[in-house]
Order: structure tokens, then sequence, then C-alpha cells
């Protein structure tokens, strides 16, 4: 018997990523229920919340059941008031900063944006550094200075460097550049020599044929770089440049 969807809601004071993260590793181990997921960042006021938690119970009086809510607010009076919405509420910071507090004997700071860095001004800094060499040498925008990169990301146009490329300078600080493969590095039967001498760092990205098609419809319908046949090629012809040069990959087509 299907299930019925259930709406989840991530609601965070800040970006929303680190209840995102922590509530879809608990979602992925129900593969036979459909979500509707959707993310309500930057509540940090009461007013915010009587929005958000507004919301919420308009799903809840509507649905066949009732929603999720995925709380990382920090406050105590927000996280108190979130408690009361007519959904399951997962309070991360409730459920897990009061039973360490009563182990270690000492009180939380209670601060919001701790778990992105921003009390560590270095770690915070090197990271506003690195999306800003990742935005610079994005889709091979830059062959300057790519001994810096720690990781240069390589595969077919629209598979995903751009958005792994900043996802990985944003949470974690690594100076990401990207390089698209093209029909003439396919019909070379080479790397572009600009990445040549930094084979050390390459990793690859690939994706079906169908998904990609999909994907370049939306940019450029009906036309050659979006066809069937071309997609076909280019992901084949990739996947082909990586095993020859060793380079280890990763597939996108369901990330």
């Amino acid at each position: 018997m299907p299930h019925a969807a259930r709406y989840v809601f991530f609601i965070s004071d800040r970006t929303g990523i680190t209840a995102e993260m922590l509530g879809n590793s608990l979602l992925t181990q129900f593969d036979a229920v459909t979500f509707k997921r959707e993310t309500i960042p930057y509540v940090d006021t009461a007013e915010k919340l009587s929005a958000a938690l507004e919301r919420v119970n308009a799903v809840a009086a509507h649905g066949a059941v009732r929603p999720i809510v995925v709380s990382s607010l920090v406050d105590e009076d927000l996280s108190k008031q979130v408690r009361t919405a007519n959904a399951l509420v997962l309070d991360f910071f409730h459920r897990f900063i009061a039973p360490i507090e009563q182990e270690i004997g000492v009180e939380s700071n209670h601060a919001a944006g701790r778990s992105h860095g921003i009390t560590n001004s270095h770690e915070y800094f090197s990271r506003i550094e690195a999306v800003n060499f990742t935005l610079a040498h994005d889709d091979g925008a830059s062959t300057k200075e790519l001994e810096r990169a720690q990781v240069i990301l390589v595969g077919v146009s629209r598979c995903g460097k751009t958005p792994t490329s900043l996802y990985l300078a944003l949470q974690f600080g690594i100076r990401c550049a990207n390089f698209p493969l093209t029909p003439d590095d396919f019909e070379r039967g080479r790397l572009p020599e600009s990445i040549m001498p930094h084979k050390q760092k390459l990793y690859g990205l690939t994706i079906a044929p169908d998904r990609l098609m999909h994907i370049r419809n939306e940019r450029r319908p009906n036309s050659k770089y979006a066809s069937e046949a071309n997609c076909r090629w280019e992901t084949e012809s990739a996947a082909t440049m990586m095993q020859r040069y060793s380079i280890m990959s990763f597939d996108t087509t369901v990330k």
C-alpha cells in the first residue's frame, strides 16, 4: 500500500544547511515514502517563526498526515515555540544539547552560527577565499594559479561541476576549479593542455545521457547540444577519457 507524501520543513536561524543535512540523513532511510521538502531559513525572530509555523500548520490542516519539522533553532524561546507546531518536531539542539550540558556540567552558549565556523575567523576567511578562487576558476574561465587548486573537477557541460565546486568551497573551504570536457577534447583524444600538469588533482563527474539530455533541453530545447545522440556520444567519450587518464569519478545522475 503506497504511503501518503509527507511534507518536511527544515527551519533554521541561518541558511538551513545544517538542518537539511541532518534531516535528510534520516529521511534517506525511508525509501518507500515520498517527502516534499521545504526549507525556511533565517528564522531568527518571533515574528518570522510565527509566519513559518502558519505555513506548517496550514499544511497540517489540509493534509491527510501531519508534516515533519526539522529544527536547528538555537534560541531557547524560539525552540520552545517551534515545538508547538502541529507536526512531528525534531528539534536537534533541544534533543542533543541538554543531555550534553547535563553530562559535562557546562551550559552551552546557545549562539547561532557556530556550526558554520563564524566564531573561527581564520576558518571563515579561508572559506571566503576558497569561494572567490572557485568562482574565478569556474567552467575553465581562468587557468591562472591552478597550482593553488586543491581539486579540479572535469566533466561534460551541465553534469553538475559548478554547484559541486561551490559546495566544496562553501562547506569545506576547498579551492576547487572546474573544466568542461568538450567535443574538441574528445576529437583530439586528450585533456585540455592547461590541466595536464595537474592530473593528480583531477576528479571526474559523470552523468547518464538521458538525464543530461533532459537538463540540456531546459537550456537549449531541440538543439544538437541537447540531442540524445550528442549527449550519449559526449558522456561515453568523457568516460573513456577518464579511464584513459585514470581519473576517479562520481556519477551525478540522481544527485
